[in-house]
């Protein structure tokens, strides 16, 4: 099959690339230019007459995420789209286009999944994440001894602190009783993992006070509605910062700590601030030589597993992470992983383990086999395959 991936700026587009390669395919990636971009509402406007064309060159379009305009162009010219999402909640889906029969979804948050096809989605399919273990065992074997030094640490977290939130925006603008009502609700969903109790607390009254302070403006095809974008955008965004930040404090008071973020944040105290890391040739690096790597799921992934968990342990590093439904799905807790139960357990086993190097060597390699066996891009692709082939 002649496949085009729709680019944009998300990190594992070429491994993705390279395992439909692998299976004998034709690969290409084109990256559009819309014509005009909205700088509020982010809308963009497209030019679909140059985008079917380019589209009617190939079988499938493929892309990460899922973008509406490229599903109605792929049922206009008779492509078939499959999308794989790497966000949750993908707003985007939440459009009409996904109702086209051009359509192959995979959802990568079994919460997600389910949600849609309660919706009557059809052809929307469960698939995790993956690993590229062949590349990174590749880049790995072939460190210098400087690269290893320079990474190292005790404990790193490679990722968004999201100090720039929509929530923050607004906040001032909230009367006192609001205000209070959103950051006692954050303050109680931060103790808690695997459960979310947002969603009861973001009432028909409360929703309708708060319309009064968010722009909410949407495509007219679509149907997410005020609740899915302020629990996401605006108080996903804002617990994540407020857990990172707690969480990363505590740990810095007993350990070394690196930080791998774009900014620098005045609210953390001992954590070493190491500007951003490449995700192609250098995060690899740092999951490797890092004694724990830790990872913090944002909230709004309810069930599913990040791409940082799969990371880690492609790189053959040791993960500590939050706990997360799906994980107890493809792994055992002390045995290929270690999860917390909340911030003071993630520093507790951190300190355990960073005493016990045998044992954190011992999950690490067993995390690191178990990923490349069994969640490579190659068995993932193989599953997509095998879909869209039935489908034909």
């Amino acid at each position: 099959m002649n496949i085009l991936i729709y680019k944009w700026k998300v990190f594992n587009q070429a491994d993705v690339k390279s395992a439909f390669e692998y299976f004998g395919h034709s690969v290409d990636m084109y990256e559009e230019k819309p014509l005009s971009s909205d700088s509020i509402t982010g809308i963009k406007e497209h030019d679909y007459v140059l985008l079917a064309d380019v589209f009617r060159e190939y079988d499938v379009i493929f892309s990460l995420n899922y973008f509406p305009h490229v599903s109605d162009i792929c049922e206009q010219t008779g492509r078939k789209y499959v999308a794989w999402t790497v966000d949750s909640p993908l707003i985007s889906l939440y459009h009409q286009s996904v109702f086209n029969s051009c359509n192959n979804i995979f959802i990568f948050d079994k919460f997600f999944y389910y949600e849609l096809k309660q919706l009557g989605v059809k052809n929307i399919y469960y698939l995790p994440l993956a690993v590229n273990t062949d590349r990174l065992s590749s880049q790995l074997n072939s460190q210098t001894r400087e690269e290893k030094d320079r990474f190292s640490a005790d404990i790193s977290f490679v990722g968004s602190m999201y100090h720039k939130n929509s929530y923050d925006d607004i906040k001032d603008k909230l009367p006192p009783y609001l205000r209070g009502y959103f950051d006692a609700a954050m303050l109680a969903q931060l103790n808690i993992y695997g459960d979310n109790i947002i969603d009861e607390l973001l009432t028909v009254d409360i929703l309708k006070q708060l319309s009064e302070f968010v722009d909410f403006r949407q495509d007219k095809r679509a149907f997410s509605d005020i609740r899915l974008v302020f629990e996401s955008t605006f108080l996903g965004f804002k617990l994540a910062n407020i857990e990172r930040v707690k969480t990363l404090n505590l740990l810095a008071k007993k350990n070394k700590v690196a930080l791998y973020t774009d900014e620098q944040d005045a609210s953390l105290i001992n954590v070493d601030f190491k500007g951003t890391v490449d995700y192609m040739d250098d995060m690899p690096k740092v999951f490797n030589n890092s004694s724990i790597n830790l990872n913090m799921t944002i909230r709004n992934i309810r069930t599913g597993i990040p791409l940082r968990v799969w990371d880690i342990l492609g790189a053959g590093g040791f993960l500590l992470t939050n706990y997360q439904i799906e994980l107890t799905d493809y792994f055992k807790n002390e045995e290929s992983i270690v999860y917390y139960e909340d911030m003071y357990d993630c520093c507790k086993k951190a300190e355990y383990y960073l005493l016990h190097e045998d044992k954190r060597r011992q999950i690490a390699a067993k995390g690191h086999e178990l990923v490349s066996k069994k969640h490579s891009y190659i068995n993932r692709v193989e599953y997509i395959l095998d879909v869209i082939g039935k489908m034909s």
